[in-house]
């Protein structure tokens, strides 16, 4: 299985990640940030992916550390548990609606950092979540997982939906980048012949 954990632990959190490539959806999560947790849950369930989740952090400064943190995290163990990428699709797309709210996710495991991230929130707070803080996410999770990713919300009016609509098609673009092609079997989907 393509499975991995991480430790990060620095001056201002500390975040224990565990993730599979190949799981069920399962999850648990420790973050003191439940509505991180909520969009987490829709990777783990729309990407089959197990995600187990422990973060510490200075949430009493904010969330800006732990949000960005655990997105690094994540990215370190996904990039981990990639593994050599030999047989795997590497493109994947979606596009999921909520309501009035539709985003589209693409995503190419590239081996090479990149990020658009055009999402025009309706308002700045979900409950006390600061929604900036989910560039700060996907930033951190790019750049460790090195992985291309864009991701645009198409239409919406509700926060919440629109960045519901972004995680959920975030997990299907995964789960179709993820899947393995038989006729790769010993190859890497690159002209290069690296990623």
């Amino acid at each position: 299985m393509r499975a991995a954990e991480i430790q990060r632990d620095t001056l201002e959190t500390q975040i224990f990640a565990k993730i599979n490539l190949d799981g069920t959806g399962a999850r648990s999560f420790s973050t003191g940030l439940p509505f991180l947790e909520h969009m987490l849950d829709q990777v783990a369930r729309h990407g089959l992916i197990d995600l187990d989740l422990v973060a510490k952090g200075d949430l009493e400064i904010d969330a800006h550390h732990t949000v960005e943190d655990i997105g690094i995290a994540l990215g370190q163990a996904f990039s981990k548990a990639l593994g050599d990428k030999v047989g795997i699709k590497r493109y994947g797309h979606a596009y999921v609606p909520l309501d009035e709210a539709l985003s589209r996710v693409v995503v190419d495991l590239s081996g090479r950092p990149g990020l658009s991230f055009r999402v025009p929130f309706k308002r700045s707070h979900v409950g006390e979540f600061d929604v900036d803080l989910f560039h700060e996410f996907f930033q951190g999770f790019v750049n460790h997982a090195l992985i291309t990713l864009h991701v645009d919300n198409l239409f919406g009016d509700n926060a919440h939906h629109q960045i519901e609509t972004v995680f959920k098609a975030f997990g299907r673009a995964l789960r179709m980048a993820l899947e393995t092609d038989s006729r790769m079997q010993d190859q890497l989907p690159s002209t290069k012949g690296a990623l």
